[in-house]
């Protein structure tokens, strides 16, 4: 397998005027446009013909995440405001679902909106819940060289930070659709299947998804089933270094269950479609953890997590699919473990080789992003044809835009 650290991020680069970035979804979410890529082949569908491009019997696997209201407004004593943006806990919690139902307090890593202007002391604001007014008070902690570690406590001790955070935070909407959060939004940059607290930004390709959609996949005998990984603000962190080398990518955590893995292990042979770049890092991420189970059997949970280059480090191994996912079941049934909490830090980009996933369903991702450089992987340089097809033909780009099927 190929190692992508010399790959240049400039050679990924392509013209996106503002026009054509979707700023608000479509008022039917199965109505965005489809573009389906097949050895060399371009064709045109919606989402609500999603199935006829699907082979019976084959796997979709999504992800189940939900996007937390991860923006707090707070006020100075001085009357200024400062916004608090909660990245993900920090590091004493042992996973994401644990630290979003802590009571009265909470510590997590943030972005700082007005950092210079927070000199010292707490920062509070009041906010309505279930007809009472909660306290809540922000006190930094420490500063580190992305982000503040934040105590945030709040002054009723029944109700979680999961539950405060829907009381007095708000959905952050990417960057790049320069507006502020609507009302709207509440609903629409979530997935009708999203379950677990966890994510700063939505799993974009699964918000084309609807009831009729999931019906007309169980009709053709197309199975569903679910991955949680909780995505973090890194996923729009853009890449500043001259090549790959120079770029650390965000780890995010990954929760999976065994009955997830034995399902996939049944449909191997059959195709296993990844629904959005998330679910496609996960699904990935499982063969090498996998891998690593078997080369090292008394690996500890501290050790497992996918670090960036690992599976390029890895790929001369002779191991299947087959086998480095039976191998990880071994692993959690020898450490009694039903659900799979780690993290993984994969970068896929142009040089990798799949493993699991035989499609990817995505959205058109920014130039010059990793995201990109994981359709690359799939459809080597088509992803110029493939975006330039887009461009012409009206597609709409990026997290309310239209998707593409793409298959290996």
């Amino acid at each position: 397998m190929k190692h992508p650290s010399t790959l240049s991020i400039q050679s990924f680069s392509y013209d996106l005027p503002e026009n054509r970035i979707a700023k608000y979804p479509l008022a039917n979410r199965d109505a965005s446009k489809l573009l389906v890529y097949q050895s060399g082949q371009i064709s045109e569908f919606t989402y609500s013909q999603l199935a006829t491009q699907i082979p019976a019997g084959s796997l979709l696997v999504f992800n189940n995440t939900k996007v937390v209201e991860a923006r707090l407004i707070f006020q100075k004593a001085t009357g200024g405001q400062i916004e608090i943006f909660c990245l993900e806990p920090s590091d004493q919690y042992a996973d994401i679902t644990s630290a979003m139902l802590q009571k009265g307090k909470v510590f997590w890593k943030c972005l700082v909106g007005g950092a210079k202007k927070w000199k010292e002391g707490a920062i509070s604001c009041t906010v309505e819940h279930n007809g009472q007014p909660l306290l809540i008070e922000a006190q930094k902690v420490e500063q580190l060289s992305d982000y503040f570690i934040i105590e945030i406590s709040w002054n009723d001790a029944d109700i979680s930070f999961a539950e405060l955070l829907h009381a007095a935070g708000s959905i952050p909407l990417p960057p790049y659709l320069n507006r502020s959060t609507e009302e709207s939004d509440k609903e629409r940059y979530q997935t009708i299947y999203a379950r677990y607290d966890g994510s700063v930004a939505a799993p974009t390709a699964g918000l084309h998804f609807t009831e009729n959609v999931f019906a007309a996949l169980a009709d053709k005998n197309i199975e569903t089933d679910f991955v949680t990984l909780h995505v973090g603000a890194g996923t729009f962190k853009p890449v500043k270094a001259a090549t790959m080398q120079g770029h650390e990518m965000h780890a995010e955590f990954i929760e999976i269950s065994k009955a997830l893995i034995e399902h996939l292990l049944q449909k191997l042979d059959d195709g296993i479609i990844a629904v959005g770049t998330t679910s496609a890092r996960t699904l990935e991420s499982l063969y090498w953890l996998g891998v690593k189970t078997i080369l090292h059997p008394d690996i500890d949970a501290e050790k497992l997590p996918v670090l960036q280059w690992e599976p390029y480090v890895l790929s001369d191994n002779k191991i299947t699919a087959a086998t480095a996912l039976n191998g990880l079941l071994k692993w959690m049934e020898q450490h009694a473990v039903e659900q799979l909490i780690s993290k993984t830090q994969i970068i896929i980009a142009p040089g990798y080789e799949f493993r699991i996933i035989k499609g990817l369903i995505t959205n058109f991702h920014q130039p010059q992003s990793t995201l990109l450089l994981l359709v690359a992987a799939i459809t080597g340089d088509d992803w110029k044809v493939i975006y330039q097809y887009a461009m012409e033909h009206e597609f709409r780009f990026l997290s309310y835009g239209d998707g593409s099927l793409l298959w290996v």
